[in-house]
């Protein structure tokens, strides 16, 4: 005989396949998490290099460099965002497979009471549904902008040209070094006041 339902795909579900599900996904975000790490570190490298270089050529080569790397940081937190909701969302689930077994262990209270809300549910269901599509266009929208920028590029101003973000990082160098600078007058000087001082003694 058909059966006009759909089977419930809930039904037959383990806690030790959410629990892999769980750490496979908390796997992926450690890996996420250090790649930031990573790109965070040769951001700082480069903003180093970028306020102690002497030629504005190489200054503007690594802000360039960094605003890149910038990007890609970027890129790769949305990942790492997309990563942490679906965690989010399996505990979750986890959470309620507990507490159906508690019920069902303590109270004896049927998993069909507890959804009987249906219209709560379809509600949830629709959520949880846009909640997947809206987090899946975060990961998108990078490259699709990307796109829509190449359509336009032009390629000797983006390449040898100076941006917004490119000329706000030279600034930055500029102010670090003159500070860089005072900072090593002061310390000549106090280190020649030093030296007058011991001379003076001496004789």
């Amino acid at each position: 005989m058909w059966w006009p339902f759909k089977r419930n795909k809930f039904k037959n579900i383990k806690r030790e396949d959410l629990v892999n599900s769980i750490c496979e996904l908390e796997r992926q975000e450690r890996t996420i998490e250090a790649e930031i790490f990573q790109q965070q570190k040769e951001i700082d490298a480069l903003m180093d290099k970028g306020k102690k270089e002497k030629t504005d050529e190489l200054k503007l080569f690594y802000a360039k460099k960094i605003n890149n790397l910038k990007e890609e940081k970027q890129n790769t937190m949305q990942k790492g965002m997309y990563l942490l909701y679906n965690i989010r969302l399996m505990n979750k689930l986890k959470d309620a497979y507990d507490s159906n077994t508690f019920f069902k262990t303590q109270t004896k209270v049927p998993l069909s009471e507890l959804l009987a809300d249906q219209k709560g549910l379809a509600k949830f269901l629709n959520k949880a549904l846009e909640t997947r599509i809206a987090s899946e266009d975060v990961l998108t929208s990078a490259d699709d902008l990307f796109v829509e920028i190449q359509g336009a590029y032009d390629t000797n101003e983006s390449i040898y040209g100076m941006k917004k973000n490119d000329e706000d990082l030279l600034t930055t160098f500029e102010k670090e070094q003159e500070l860089d600078d005072e900072e090593a007058l002061y310390e000549e000087k106090g280190k020649n006041k030093d030296k007058k001082k011991k001379a003076k003694l001496e004789e």
